[in-house]
């Protein structure tokens, strides 16, 4: 183990250069290798200071996350800190790249802190539903104050090497390489030019006032969080302690914490959401070298999508040339496209020259051949075969050498590529909406299209998307799942409930919006509600579908005509509507469905789709049913249905879809992978490819 960290000295001082490629995480034998090169040099007296540093891209950004949950190998993170903190030598640590989490607590431990300019600092465990274990509640609140660290360790967010300066998290950023800048500290220690104190004797001075500190410490407590955050107030009663209990006390407090926090359901689910995007991030081809962002991009279709993604991407810095059908079109386009920068402009979002600099950038046009030249093309034309079929011949006919990607949800990606004539140059993408929210996006291409994967993680790097391969059958699992949440919604309505219970009982269960709200939101005809994909076998309910179909008749076409599922006053305010209650009525009996039944029928149709999709290989494995599922708003810190029903327990579950399929309503009918699982004493969570 003790080859993760090199160690050597020479003229008194001892340097420990850690190597645990490829970002130095804190498993158990780096921990291992840390504790014996620091013992090494405590009982050498030719040592008389300590330069602990890391290889490779970046300081440690962590502890291992796979350990955690598990029982603790020793030596753990936080009695490793304890040794460094008691070192009897200085230790200078030299940071670069990102420390977080444990690596932040460990930096916390030294005498001195030099950074990178470029260095980021922050203890983000909050987002994994836990508090710093090692001491990060305790060490940093009596270094820098309770309020400026409550705000780093609540909101998980990093600061920079310059305000860590400011906040004195940091001693010094070095002006050159950070390996020398800490090499000059320790020699003006061993020289006796600047005698350096051991870490444990430093001042704390934000401890000095009592009375602001336990007044910040008031503040964050007075603030209100959401009922599933648990972590949010034990990191406040940690920082507490750090004033309150002494040291070795205030440590123990908080691993208390930490080990309470770990095993909460909430806690599980946000680790696995992390590794999930681990996982998701590997299904793609992996690149030569890192993704280029595409300077200039050609979009064709002028409709709502091809406009909204025209802007997003203006906004970001790219020249974008828009094709529409007609030129009058592409004029309509570029009208619309104004008044949206004339909008951001007057509300204060983007500055005079911003706005002129956007729209000096955009192009529109009716020729096809305007994009021809691009580093990528997108094709945005509405969901017709016949005429995407031919803009993609055309785009493959001008430049043999342009990467296409179509946006699709209905359409057939092997037909869509066939269509180019440069099947390797083409690829599809399924994306939820509205596009601002945007945070993951399906790719279905070949793996022989390597110019399309470039071109789609460029694309994915440039908007801040995260691509995950689709596959291996044809055919999207965000169009698949999201008309399963809405048929599952439409079942609800079937049991008794009226529209604005569903949605209030899918809210209050952590969606941002119900199914009905956003089918108000989207429109009667958008192409989420005009495309469903169901399995072989499972119909639309038919209250569900008597209802629609009323909708329309009625013209309600949502919320831009004022009366969807609910009727919209002048505010625009969603309000349920009694003449749509009064049809439903007509079409089923009224009666009372608690919000907890509706929340165990939207998880267990979620994940008895998801089995199916594994059974019929439009899935890889579950985490990545789960992370579709949470970029449409299933809620992070429940992990997405798969694991779910993992917590909730897979027989109970199976239990429930036999009792509902036994009606007569295939939709309900449980996928045979249930039953294996079952019996083998196996989760979902074991599918996922580690």
């Amino acid at each position: 183990m003790t080859d993760m960290v090199d160690y050597d000295v020479s003229d008194g001082i001892a340097r420990l250069t850690m190597n645990n490629p490829p970002l130095n995480a804190l498993g158990q034998g780096l921990r291992l290798a840390l504790a014996e090169a620091l013992e090494r040099a405590e009982a050498d007296d030719a040592v008389k200071a300590i330069v602990l540093l890391a290889g490779g891209r970046s300081w440690p950004v962590g502890a291992d996350i796979r350990e955690f949950g598990k029982p603790p190998m020793l030596p753990h993170l936080p009695g490793l800190c304890s040794l460094f903190q008691a070192a009897t030598k200085p230790v200078i640590a030299a940071l670069h790249g990102s420390a977080l989490g444990g690596g932040l607590e460990l930096a916390l431990v030294a005498a001195v802190r030099v950074a990178d300019k470029a260095t980021s600092l922050g203890l983000p465990e909050v987002t994994l539903g836990i508090l710093p274990g090692a001491g990060g509640t305790q060490r940093l609140p009596r270094l820098i104050g309770a309020g400026p660290a409550l705000q780093m360790i609540l909101s998980g967010a990093p600061v920079t090497a310059d305000a860590a300066l400011a906040l004195g998290l940091i001693d010094k950023i070095a002006p050159g390489p950070v390996a020398d800048a800490a090499m000059a500290i320790a020699e003006a220690h061993v020289a006796g030019r600047v005698p350096l104190p051991v870490a444990s004797r430093r001042k704390l001075p934000g401890v000095a006032d009592t009375a602001a500190y336990l007044a910040d410490v008031a503040k964050a407590r007075a603030e209100a969080r959401p009922v599933h955050d648990h972590a949010g107030g034990r990191i406040i009663d940690c920082v507490e302690a750090a004033l309150l209990l002494p040291p070795d006390e205030g440590l123990v407090f908080e691993r208390s914490a930490f080990e309470d926090l770990v095993a909460t359901p909430e806690a599980r689910a946000l680790r696995y959401a992390f590794l999930a995007e681990r996982r998701g991030a590997k299904s793609l081809p992996a690149l030569a070298g890192k993704p280029r962002v595409p300077g200039r991009i050609g979009i064709v279709g002028a409709g709502a999508m091809g406009v909204a993604l025209t802007g997003l991407l203006l906004e970001k810095g790219a020249e974008v040339t828009l094709v529409a059908r007609a030129p009058e079109k592409a004029k309509a386009a570029a009208a619309r496209i104004a008044r949206a920068l004339d909008g951001a402009e007057a509300k204060g979002i983007i500055s005079p020259d911003k706005r002129r600099a956007d729209w000096q950038r955009l192009h529109c046009g009716a020729a096809l051949d305007a994009v021809a030249g691009a580093d990528l093309a997108i094709d945005c034309v509405s969901e017709d075969l016949a005429a995407k079929s031919v803009v993609l011949e055309t785009l493959g006919a001008l430049n043999p050498t342009l990467p296409i990607l179509s946006l699709t949800c209905a359409l057939d990606p092997l037909t869509l590529a066939a269509a180019t004539g440069r099947s390797e140059r083409h690829g599809s993408l399924w994306l939820s909406e509205p596009l601002r929210r945007v945070s993951m996006v399906e790719l279905a291409a070949d793996d022989s299209a390597t110019a399309v994967h470039e071109a789609a993680q460029g694309l994915g790097k440039l908007l801040g998307w995260r691509l995950l391969r689709q596959g291996p059958v044809a055919g999207f699992l965000g169009q698949r799942l999201w008309t399963t949440r809405r048929d599952v919604a439409d079942r609800c309505l079937s049991l008794g409930a009226a529209p604005h219970e569903v949605d209030r009982a899918l809210r209050a269960f952590g969606m941002p919006f119900g199914p009905f709200e956003l089918a108000d939101l989207y429109g009667m005809g958008h192409h989420l509600l005009v495309h469903p994909v169901r399995r072989a076998g499972v119909l639309r309910s038919d209250v569900g579908k008597a209802l629609a179909d009323w909708l329309e008749a009625e013209g309600r076409a949502g919320r831009r005509s004022g009366r969807g599922y609910y009727h919209y006053g002048e505010q625009g305010q969603p309000k349920a509507d009694r003449d749509l209650e009064t049809k439903l009525d007509t079409l089923r009996p009224r009666a009372p469905v608690p919000a907890a039944m509706l929340e165990r029928r939207l998880v267990a149709a979620m994940t008895n789709d998801g089995a199916w999709a594994l059974v019929e290989g439009r899935a890889r494995q579950p985490s990545d049913i789960d992370l579709v599922t949470m970029a449409q708003g299933f809620p992070r810190w429940k992990g997405g249905p798969m694991q779910a029903a993992d917590e909730a327990g897979l027989l109970l579950m199976r239990n429930d879809l036999v009792k509902w399929a036994s009606y007569g309503d295939a939709f309900w009918t449980p996928a045979p992978l249930w039953d294996d699982l079952i019996r083998e004493g196996r989760h979902f969570r074991d599918l996922n490819r580690d």
